[in-house]
């Protein structure tokens, strides 16, 4: 898959290498934002019970 991705990239090296970086950006930015935002409510860590 990332290889894929690599090889759809235009440009030069240099190029690549930004726009590779730029879509990590993009989704650790939809992860945080969105994704585990969304998710958080519905995981069990803040049910703690000590009895």
């Amino acid at each position: 898959m990332y290889a894929w991705i690599w090889r759809h990239l235009p440009g030069p090296i240099a190029l690549r290498i930004a726009l590779a970086t730029l879509l990590v950006l993009a989704v650790l930015a939809l992860l945080m934002f969105v994704v585990f935002p969304w998710a958080e409510p519905k995981l069990p860590f803040n049910h703690v019970t000590t009895g």
